[in-house]
């Protein structure tokens, strides 16, 4: 029997696959790659991927995050809500066998207890409704002393970021670090750190895009940076 919880997690799941299908459609989820490639690629080096890893890629879109796992760890799942994305992510991987692309939520993830030894999130975490429960998942499915990633634009530390609030279509969370630190805390994380994360990416002398005032906003909304979220699971494979 579904449970009232259960309902409301099924709810903000479809308006989230329904959000994102059309950002797929659109080509949006391709841009992904091009906004957030740099930080990316500096948090991949902090996480000291090995040949024998466990991946999982947790709201992968279109996989371009996943191609780049894939090139030194032996297996990567990527999970996203949003169907069409996973379709196009399909479609660019097709040269990677150690890459497969699994539907589902965050909060309820397709996996078995302790598999993976490493997870990753880039830009999807604040979409979550229920944080606690996507950790408390990605604690599950992590192996003990498996190590957790989470990269974020928006957070409250950076106020650049708060400006997409009440754009999004959909709700969005917007924690500071140190509330984030605590969530991890309290979800059973251990060795829990943050970092910035500064988008070293080339920025335009004239800015004309709708977020900044100007391009000396963006270049300061870049130095501030990204948060990552580190943290492990303990040893002693806690629940």
């Amino acid at each position: 029997m579904e449970t009232k919880a259960d309902a409301i997690q099924s709810r903000a799941d479809r308006k989230l696959q329904q959000e994102f299908n059309q950002w797929a459609s659109a080509g949006r989820g391709d841009e992904m790659e091009d906004h957030h490639s740099d930080i990316t690629d500096q948090t991949l080096a902090l996480m000291d991927l090995q040949p024998g890893d466990r991946v999982l890629d947790l709201g992968c879109g279109t996989g371009w995050a996943s191609l780049r796992l894939a090139r030194v760890a032996a297996e990567v799942v990527g999970l996203d809500v949003a169907d069409e994305m996973l379709r196009r992510a399909e479609s660019s991987s097709s040269g990677f066998p150690n890459i497969r692309y699994v539907w589902g939520s965050a909060e309820k993830i397709p996996a078995p207890d302790g598999y993976f030894t490493k997870a990753l999130s880039v830009e999807s975490f604040y979409y979550y409704a229920d944080q606690g429960q996507a950790l408390d998942e990605l604690r599950r499915v992590l192996a003990p002393a498996g190590k957790l990633f989470i990269l974020i634009n928006l957070y409250k530390d950076n106020h650049y970021s708060l400006r997409w609030v009440s754009e999004l279509k959909v709700p969005v969370q917007a924690l500071s670090e140190q509330e984030y630190l605590a969530l991890l805390q309290r979800h059973g994380f251990s060795n829990v750190q943050a970092r910035r994360i500064p988008d070293r990416s080339p920025s335009p002398d004239v800015y004309s895009g709708k977020w900044f005032k100007n391009a000396g906003e963006l270049k300061d909304f870049k130095r501030i940076g990204a948060l990552l979220l580190m943290g492990e699971k303990p040893s002693e494979n806690r629940r």
